[in-house]
């Protein structure tokens, strides 16, 4: 396995998308269920390919990451080749990103002294995809890159 398992709840999401995935291989409901139940590791096994059809898919599709802990904010443009970063980081240790007030706090005080701004860049150590799963698994989510795309357009300035 490439990635991990989807949970239960992905799973139950991706119901329809999942009963395509066997129907692509000759198996209806009737024999799925016989798999499951006489087969278990033949079930595994599909349920971790499909997993991974999934992950593919949306890491391929992953344009932009976002992580927040309490005193950082990490951005990240997630091109073909390298990974453009930016890394807001407060200077006050009481400053928590994770609450509503953290971070109307970073919107008054972005460029102020109290916020340290880093921008970066780097090629990919490993494939792509890995490396995106490898941000998620520590806590990164996908984003619609509004935010990096602000911040970036105002530090490009």
């Amino acid at each position: 396995m490439k990635y991990k398992r989807l949970t239960k709840e992905q799973f139950e999401a991706l119901h329809q998308e999942f009963s395509n995935f066997l129907a692509t291989q000759s198996i209806d409901k009737a024999e799925w269920d016989l798999i499951k139940k006489e087969k278990t590791e033949v079930a595994e096994q599909e349920l971790d390919v499909f997993s991974d059809l999934i992950w593919e898919g949306v890491l391929t599709n992953a344009q932009y990451l976002e992580h927040f802990s309490k005193n950082y904010v990490f951005l990240f443009h997630c091109q073909e080749k390298l990974i453009q970063s930016i890394v807001l980081k407060s200077v006050l240790p009481e400053t928590d990103f994770m609450q509503k007030e953290g971070l109307q706090w970073l919107s008054e005080n972005m460029f102020t002294d109290l916020v340290e701004i880093h921008i970066g860049k780097k090629k990919y150590e490993q494939e792509r995809n890995i490396a995106l799963f490898d941000l998620i698994s520590q806590g990164a989510i996908l984003s619609d890159g509004q935010l990096y795309l602000q911040i970036n357009g105002i530090i490009q300035r």
